[in-house]
């Protein structure tokens, strides 16, 4: 510690004595474990002294300093926390994973949607924003040191910050970080030209020094005479946003006109308009080069007035002019480069976000609360998963392996029969956490399943996924379509009770004036069973038939009938670890010991059947003479406790499910958890009463417990 004193001494001057405290303690902690001073990987305290130069607040300096490679493995989470605190540990482990993340391939280059989602995971994934400005510096110094690595590793490197790091500074609006970031990259990728265009600009320096120092005292002198009080200094260049004006202009470097550029920055709208009267009367100016942001903003919401003169001396000089405020936006205007590159809606969350954004950015001395709190929330209604092959999938949050699978391809997704998720199996049902790599298990020849499209069994999340879904019934033959559909409409009749259907009255009710065309309809998925159910409970509709004992129906539950391998009357039982419905996919497992065991398809046991259990399997279907009844556990999530229970008994009694058994947790918030196990004789009886109880206004979530 005591050879970087002045680089400490630096560091702390700008907190207090107790946080300095808490700075030494870290350095002294990175200190004891530099056993390798020669190692070239980016160190903690250079890391800081970068976050220093643009925002300086206790917890990301603490991060910093904890994130350094040399303390893997030495330092565990809950030493941090305890020494610390929860936020510096919270923000150590998210910088830890950004600097240890392996996503990207140069391949990306080539496919910029596949940066931007990267990107998105970027900021999805980190639960606080300041992680990601910590790693952006760390990205620095490695670039600054990178010079000791190999051509290869110099090259992915450099590719890496300029399409994903640098948007990122961008769009955080951290100016300094992204023209470091750019210029460094740019040298590496592009050493020639990178050499050309510095010494262009080295051989002229001086000369560019002495136009601008006499033009900004000459506009210094004539705005103290008109009495307009501005700060004049001239903009500094930056190499790669010369070479990218170069390529996008076809202009030689001498032909650019901002290599000269002075910054106004004024205390008023009406003086930047003085300035620029000034500047033209006092210079020619070149019309063709002047832009007015202030009256017509950029799409991004920058605001400046941007003029060309001519000097006395024939040299062009671009003049940026603009409040203070402007200024501040244009510099760290978050909200301008996430709007324009996300092109996202103005929404409440959106907004809460920025505006805590720019706070923080813009003041060292930032409110606890507002450090503490602030959050990445832009894109938490997003999941981020992966190929096999490392390319990222955008998804909507509660996306199912299913939907992954549509997305990659129709065929997949027809063809899925299972998934892996981050190497094991799961259930098509699961929901999706971002950074997850998902493989799916394929059938050649594979058809959707009617149960899909049902949403209270959880399949498939993304609109688009049930389109194809229904597309694809909707290309099954019309004849298909139409028995099965009449099939569907004659269960659910019979489910209800019903003795006679008025045809007339349900036609006319979803519009159809063809009874084969509404068989067709039901058949295809047009009318969901739930649409069925409803329009059938009106009693217009439908004559009821005599309603039977409670007893009468507990009879037909004493067994359910299953065909396997084409054989009736075999002696099975359900598995009561995913506890088939009829209706469900389904296969048996013969048993040794207890003889056939009826599974869904998708169950997890099932799907990790060793090879040598795999010949155990026969194939079994719901046989569709006898009626039969099964208990399926069930959980729903409510707001408040009161009335939870009675209201979904009523509802229960009226849909003809029998309660087995049930569960009531209340928390101190008064939300609850009600876990039953219900007994019904099919999934489309179990997506009835799961969307009714849906419908309750207390409910946040209600689903088939898997």
């Amino acid at each position: 510690m005591k050879k970087q004193l002045p680089q400490i001494e630096k560091l702390l001057s700008g907190f207090s004595a107790e946080d300095a405290v808490q700075i030494e303690k870290a350095l002294a902690l990175v200190d004891e474990a530099d056993s390798n001073p020669l190692n070239i990987r980016p160190k903690g305290i250079a890391v800081a002294m970068i976050l220093g130069s643009v925002y300086s607040d206790l917890a990301s300096i603490l991060a910093a300093l904890l994130s350094d490679s040399r303390l893997a493995g030495r330092l565990a989470a809950a030493e941090i926390k305890q020494q610390f605190g929860e936020t510096v540990a919270g923000l150590v482990k998210d910088v830890n994973w950004l600097n240890n993340l392996r996503v990207y391939s140069p391949e990306l280059t080539h496919e910029p949607n596949q940066n931007e989602t990267l990107r998105r995971m970027l900021l999805a994934m980190t639960h606080d924003v300041r992680s990601v400005l910590i790693k952006l510096a760390y990205r620095i110094e490695r670039l600054r040191g990178i010079s000791a690595e190999e051509p290869g590793v110099r090259r992915f490197i450099a590719q890496e910050t300029l399409d994903v790091y640098a948007p990122l500074a961008n769009r955080l609006g951290v100016s300094q970080f992204k023209w470091e970031l750019e210029d460094l990259a740019f040298r590496y990728l592009e050493p020639d030209n990178y050499k050309r265009i510095a010494e262009s600009l080295a051989d002229k320096r001086i000369h560019r020094e002495d136009c601008i120092q006499t033009f900004i005292e000459d506009l210094r002198r004539i705005l103290k005479e008109e009495g307009i009080t501005a700060k004049v200094y001239g903009r500094p260049k930056h190499i790669y946003s010369i070479w990218n004006k170069m390529r996008r202009k076809q202009l030689a470097i001498d032909d650019l006109y901002d290599l000269l550029a002075v910054r106004v920055i004024v205390d008023s709208l009406t003086a930047c308009y003085s300035v620029l009267g000034l500047a033209h009367s006092y210079w020619k100016y070149i019309p063709k080069e002047f832009d007015d942001y202030i009256a017509n903003p950029k799409e991004n919401g920058y605001q400046s007035l941007h003029t060309v003169i001519v000097d006395h001396k024939g040299n062009r000089i671009e003049i940026q002019i603009r409040t203070r405020s402007m200024h501040e936006f244009a510099e760290l205007g978050v909200a301008a480069h996430w709007r324009y590159k996300e092109g996202s809606k103005h929404n409440a969350a959106t907004e809460k976000n920025i505006a805590s954004l720019r706070q923080l950015l813009e003041y060292k001395d930032s409110g606890d609360n507002l450090v503490e709190n602030f959050r990445t929330e832009l894109f938490s209604d997003r999941v981020f998963v992966l190929t096999p092959a490392g390319k990222l999938i955008d998804l909507i949050k509660g996306s199912t392996p299913l939907d992954f699978a549509y997305t990659i391809h129709t065929e997949i997704g027809h063809g899925c029969r299972g998934a892996k998720v981050n190497g094991r199996i799961k259930p098509l049902t699961y929901k999706l956490r971002s950074g997850d790599q998902v493989e799916i298990i394929t059938v050649k020849n594979g058809e959707p399943n009617h149960n899909w499209l049902d949403p209270n069994l959880g399949y498939l999340k993304t609109p688009r996924a049930v389109g194809k879904v229904r597309s694809w019934f909707r290309q099954q033959q019309q004849a298909e379509n139409v028995v099965f559909g009449k099939q569907i409409l004659d269960k659910e009749s019979k489910r209800l009770g019903l003795k006679s259907i008025e045809m007339g009255e349900l036609l006319s009710h979803f519009k159809f004036n063809d009874a084969e065309l509404f068989y067709e309809a039901i058949g295809r998925g047009d009318i969901t069973n739930r649409q069925l159910v409803a329009a059938l409970k009106i009693p217009e509709f439908a004559e009821p038939a005599y309603p039977s004992a409670r007893g009468s129906e507990s009879k037909t539950a004493a067994k359910s009938v299953i065909t396997v391998a084409g054989i009736d009357n075999v002696v099975t039982s359900l598995a009561q670890c995913c506890c088939p419905v009829k209706g469900d996919d389904i296969i048996g497992f013969i048993s040794h010991k207890r003889g056939i065991t009826i599974h869904r398809r998708d169950c997890e046991n099932i799907l990790t059947l060793s090879p040598e259990q795999q010949p155990q399997l026969i194939d079994a279907e719901w046989s569709s003479e006898q009626p039969s009844r099964h208990n399926v556990p069930i959980i729903i999530h409510a707001f408040n406790a009161q009335n939870l229970l009675s209201d979904v008994t009523r509802i229960m009694m009226y849909a003809k499910a029998h309660i087995i058994d049930a569960s009531l947790k209340t928390h101190p918030d008064l939300s609850a958890i009600l876990t039953m196990t219900i007994n019904i004789e099919s999934t489309a009886q179990l997506s009835s009463v799961l969307g009714r109880i849906s419908q309750l206004p207390n409910i946040l979530e209600v689903k088939r417990k898997t």
